[in-house]
């Protein structure tokens, strides 16, 4: 018998209880040999111990070393709770691949978007200078640069792909973006086996729209990887098709990348690839990668078909309803 892989399960606000639960049906149908460890974080942490991330969350994924996320709720005007629980696991890469889902303009599309998390814009660091006048700090680190480049190179290396592009605005942000480039620049030289290309992020959404096939492996920032990430799961089929796993040394969080409008709360009506898409990455994390692969095969066969899907994918099955049918299609 298989050992269990201890998880932590964050089902976190919004629709997150409802796809949570459904991911969890479809991973335990598909024979996943995952032990959950439920914590509870966001805004129904927020009320029960008076923080977003409360510490035994925060200590659950230290020990497990991996979680699976939905997207989390703060209280109004405080900090993002996804972005500081990334900053205080240390999690400063994230990993957002990107697949053509039957139905997409662009069928066989397959890139991979590498972002930095914590620094940029997303450091969070505001202040109003006079009335009407805010002030707002990108943060760019050599390390954290340095930390984003290596990861891009070897898993370009690992999976066999062949040019990685450093996305930026250099052009303009000189001295921010051009210590962004540098870091990239010298990465690379490490990995003459792998192409670099240098493109300007403004002319990188054009190409994208144009020929995302070009692309193969994009590295950046935080705030343009969050931008790009979701213009090439737009491409590839909307937020079904938005994956997430947020690294560290020792940990990874896979998380949903969107939720659902608040009028479909507890109504049982969100798409569940919000949270299983992410689900497969984990999976494949922890070298579950046939399991993986079995999910997503039953994921395209669903989609394909067409008679099992949620309001926002153009049907009128519940969350659950269409989890029940990519379990059917495992088999």
């Amino acid at each position: 018998m298989k050992a269990l892989h201890r998880v932590t399960l964050v089902a976190g606000d919004g629709v997150g209880p409802e796809v949570a639960d459904a991911t969890v049906h479809v991973l335990e149908a598909a024979g996943a040999p995952i032990e959950w460890e439920e914590v509870v974080a966001g805004e129904r942490a927020l009320v029960t111990y008076g923080s977003a991330l409360p510490s035994a969350a925060l200590d659950s994924i230290r020990r497990n070393g991996i979680a699976l996320k939905a997207r989390l709720r703060g209280a109004p005007g405080s900090a993002n709770p996804n972005v500081t629980l990334r900053r205080e696991l240390g999690l400063g890469t994230q990993l957002r691949p990107v697949k053509s889902l039957p139905g997409s303009r662009y069928p066989g599309l397959d890139l991979v978007v590498i972002r930095e998390t914590t620094e940029g814009e997303y450091a969070g660091l505001e202040h109003r200078v006079v009335p009407g006048v805010v002030e707002s700090i990108k943060v760019i680190t050599e390390k954290a640069c340095l930390r984003i480049g290596e990861f891009a190179f070897a898993f370009a290396r690992r999976a066999g792909r062949k040019k990685v592009t450093a996305v930026h605005k250099a052009n303009i942000l000189k001295m921010s973006d051009g210590l962004f480039l540098d870091c990239i620049r010298r990465v690379a030289a490490r990995h003459p086996e792998t192409v670099l290309e240098e493109r300007i992020v403004d002319s990188t959404c054009m190409q994208l729209v144009l020929d995302p096939y070009r692309f193969d492996v994009l590295v950046m920032e935080s705030f343009y990887g969050d931008l790009i990430a979701d213009l090439c799961a737009g491409l590839a089929g909307g937020v079904s098709a938005a994956r997430a796993g947020s690294v560290g040394d020792g940990i990874a969080v896979f998380e949903a990348v969107h939720d659902a409008p608040a009028e479909w709360v507890g109504k049982n009506l969100a798409n569940p690839l919000l949270l299983l898409g992410s689900a497969v990455l984990l999976l494949e994390h922890l070298g579950e990668v046939e399991t993986a692969a079995r999910v997503d095969r039953a994921i395209a066969h669903v989609l394909e078909e067409r008679k099992a899907l949620t309001r926002d994918l153009g049907g009128s099955a519940r969350t659950i309803e269409m989890a029940q049918a990519i379990v059917a299609a495992l088999s």
